[in-house]
């Protein structure tokens, strides 16, 4: 987690999510201790909900860290957190959120913004979640700067390629780490795995594939770089574009069919200034990677060698 100089306006907020005995107090009371995260100030550390692990008292008096439990959600309302506020004068907040509580319930008092917001997640029960919890899942990784999936170590490669697939469609600027007990695991999606012949003189895309294919050529630059790819997507453009860009791309569902979004990469065609929002059309498009605004830093950026009229895909990308 990053440092923070306090302003008058604001008092920032950490965020730090997950569901029961993720780790989410032993992730805490790490940062606490760290020399990059200490403060003069007065912290205010919020917990909603209590697992095995105990905060150290002594790390809570070095770091002038004042402890308060909340049992229920309804507990959490602006005027309550603004009495907390004004009980102990902290420089910065730290909460502990429940997972077992809507995210989007949070409310916040008007002087008070989220800085930096961490999900913490087990490897070992990840899956469960996944099945039978996604919309909360969701709501927790959506806005995440950082994603630990910790507690790995049985978990198979296939797995662990479908949990970053999950993970990334949820949270698409975050960064995610895979960890074991050995620390971070390094790992991405074997060429032998992916549905598509990165080696062929055009790399054809299939619809059902399109997701795949879409966070492997992020992750994955060397795989991708110079190569043509072939594929039908939906355009997008945007009145902030130069004239002959364009996006192509497809509708993802990430968690539920009310938390829908588009993906797609940014595309320079001379047929895009005759191009329509909502059309679709079929691309092939040399890969390059290069800074774009939208991206925030390099990425990947379609040079087209054609774009034509085509039928509409019908459905949707789904993780």
């Amino acid at each position: 987690m990053d440092g923070y100089d306090k302003t008058e306006e604001k008092i920032p907020v950490f965020l730090i999510n997950g569901f029961l005995e993720a780790g989410k107090t032993q992730f805490l009371q790490f940062t606490m201790s760290q020399e990059y995260f200490q403060t003069e100030g007065k912290t205010l550390l919020i917990v909603c909900e209590e697992g095995d692990t105990e905060y150290d008292e002594a790390l809570l008096k070095k770091t002038q860290t004042s402890v308060v439990y909340m049992e229920d959600l309804e507990e959490m309302t602006p005027e309550r957190l603004t009495e907390l506020e004004l009980l102990n004068d902290p420089e910065r907040v730290l909460i502990e959120w429940n997972g077992m509580w809507d995210q989007n319930a949070l409310k916040l008092p008007a002087d008070w913004e989220v800085f930096q917001q961490v999900t913490v997640l087990d490897g070992s029960t990840l899956n469960l979640y996944i099945a039978n919890m996604k919309p909360l899942l969701g709501n927790m990784l959506r806005d995440s700067e950082l994603v630990i999936c910790n507690r790995c170590d049985d978990v198979p490669d296939d797995m662990l390629t479908s949990y970053r697939r999950t993970i990334r469609a949820m949270c698409q600027n975050g960064q995610l780490v895979l960890e074991d007990k050995e620390g971070e695991i390094v790992q991405e999606m074997l060429e032998e795995d992916l549905p598509f012949d990165v080696h062929a003189d055009v790399i054809q895309i299939e619809p059902r594939d399109f997701g795949i294919w879409y966070f492997d050529c992020m992750d994955v630059r060397e795989r991708y770089e110079g190569k043509t790819v072939d594929f039908t997507g939906m355009v997008l453009k945007s009145p902030g574009f130069p004239k002959n860009y364009f996006v192509p791309g497809r509708m993802a569902m990430t968690c539920c069919e009310a938390d829908m979004t588009f993906i797609g990469y940014v595309c320079k065609a001379r047929e895009a200034k005759d191009l329509e929002t909502g059309k679709w059309v079929h691309v092939r498009a040399k890969v390059a990677y290069e800074f774009w605004q939208d991206y925030g830093e390099e990425g990947p950026v379609l040079y087209a060698e054609s774009v034509e009229p085509a039928q509409k895909i019908e459905g949707y990308v789904q993780f």
